[in-house]
């Protein structure tokens, strides 16, 4: 069972990568496990920077994953904090919503990740 729960989160987190990336580069940044030559990149994991706030989540060793949330003014963290993933989403959807209202490009990005 427990062998299903992390193989389940590396496809979470492996799906989250390749939506995000597809439809918010400009935004994203996906951190991967392995070599360029190895068969297998399992995403380690995804940094979303939007204003002054980066929305982090990865697996840890263990396999669990862990949502972060930084506060960031001109490139210097100010302040990091661990949230759950529930929160992670919700926040994240949050700013991308805002995003997507000040920009109709961004709205069109947006409009792909959710498609």
């Amino acid at each position: 069972m427990l062998s299903n729960v992390k193989t389940d989160l590396k496809t979470f987190l492996d799906a989250l990568a390749i939506k995000l990336e597809g439809s918010l580069l400009d935004y994203t940044r996906v951190t991967r496990q392995g070599s360029i030559f190895s068969r297998e990149r399992p995403v380690k994991e995804v940094v979303v920077s939007l204003g002054e706030y980066q929305y982090r989540i990865g697996r840890e060793k263990q396999g669990s994953l862990v949502a972060v949330r930084a506060h960031a003014v001109r490139g210097i963290v100010l302040k990091t904090e661990q949230i759950s993933v529930d929160q992670w989403i919700d926040e994240l959807s949050e700013a991308l919503a805002q995003l997507a209202s000040r920009s109709a490009q961004s709205r069109s990005a947006l409009e792909r990740f959710l498609l």
